[in-house]
């Protein structure tokens, strides 16, 4: 299980693992992102950026980059990443104290969070949070994990079971579910309606396809994407791994 450094956090619930650099499901995120929104620039807030490889990819098409995170260990990880790649003009990791953003309120134009709701202890206030730093008519875009994906992407602790992946245990009625899985899973019309209970307009939504980032055989994973996983938005329920869902404060 992961490491959990927030002690607010629920104990069934896992601390996130952040994606490594150079997995293909960066790039696929960032062109949705910029699918949902195209207007995306100015100063962007990467809530839950983790070790930073998904965040200083957003420095391509914005001023200005703030990511923010509660494991000091992702943010040493990520200040390294900054400055190895000599952008700490552009992009800051900051903490996340207290499920508190260290910004002013409005000062974001774009606030991103790739799938994290599903670990914090309370949706509704990091929601909040992120709708606070954001200017009026700001963009956000949040993803989280897709309940129809053949398998749970954080794994389950089942009883008698040492293997975590085990197929449909996300598909299971959500108090099995919960009670078993390491973070939370949603329907499409799950995360609509908390972001809209935020305050926020939803403009968009789409499912993404599974990367298949998990099969080690370079071979086997090219073609298993080229055949049934090649688009970035998955054509049905069960090929996608995440929901993004855009939305305007």
């Amino acid at each position: 299980m992961n490491r959990n450094p927030d002690p607010g956090r629920p104990a069934h619930l896992a601390g996130g693992k952040p994606a490594d650099q150079g997995q293909f499901l960066l790039g696929r995120r960032v062109r949705l992102l910029r699918e949902l929104a195209p207007d995306t620039r100015g100063h962007v807030v990467d809530f839950g950026c983790g070790n930073g490889a998904q965040t200083v990819l957003l420095a391509a098409f914005c001023d200005r980059v703030t990511g923010v995170d509660v494991d000091p260990v992702f943010l040493a990880d990520f200040r390294a990443r900054i400055t190895a790649a000599g952008l700490q003009g552009q992009v800051r990791a900051e903490v996340l104290a207290d499920g508190r953003i260290p910004l002013p309120d409005g000062g974001a134009d774009v606030v991103t969070s790739f799938t994290v709701l599903e670990h914090v202890p309370d949706e509704a206030a990091a929601l909040a949070e992120m709708r606070r730093v954001l200017r009026p008519g700001g963009r956000l875009v949040v993803s989280v994990p897709n309940r129809w994906w053949l398998f749970e992407t954080h794994g389950a602790d089942l009883p008698y079971l040492p293997w975590n992946r085990v197929p449909l245990v996300s598909w299971w009625p959500k108090r099995l579910h919960d009670r078993w899985a390491r973070a939370r899973i949603y329907r499409r019309r799950e995360i609509v309606a908390l972001v809209e209970a935020a305050g926020f307009t939803v403009t968009g939504t789409a499912r993404m396809t599974a990367p298949m980032d998990m099969i080690p055989w370079p071979p086997l994973r090219r073609l298993v994407r080229g055949v049934f996983f090649g688009r970035d938005r998955a054509l049905l329920p069960f090929l996608a791994t995440e929901i993004l869902v855009s939305a305007e404060r």
